[in-house]
């Protein structure tokens, strides 16, 4: 059997807050869910937490689109260049 990493997720916490970094799937396996359960998984595993936080590029339509059906909100937007805007999205847990 051949086993890859197809996906990955990291996350770390301050005070309330979960940011969650890094989240990435593999293109051959995009749109199969895989960054659902990953998302999933780091919410279960931070369930402590009360606030969830993330960023992505706003030309990323897709991530933003998954974020957002989520429960993810847009809070923020960042210029970091004429190229580069981050959007920063926050999700709270009740």
């Amino acid at each position: 059997i051949n086993k890859k990493i197809i996906g990955s997720v990291r996350a770390f916490t301050k005070e309330e807050t979960c940011y969650v970094g890094r989240l990435i799937v593999h293109p051959d396996f995009q749109n199969q869910g895989i960054g659902t359960k990953l998302l999933n998984e780091i919410e279960s595993l931070f369930r402590t937490c009360r606030r969830f936080e993330l960023f992505t590029g706003n030309k990323s339509e897709r991530n933003i689109y998954l974020y957002q059906k989520m429960g993810y909100k847009i809070f923020k937007t960042e210029k970091i260049n004429d190229n580069i805007i981050f959007v920063y999205l926050e999700k709270f847990l009740v």
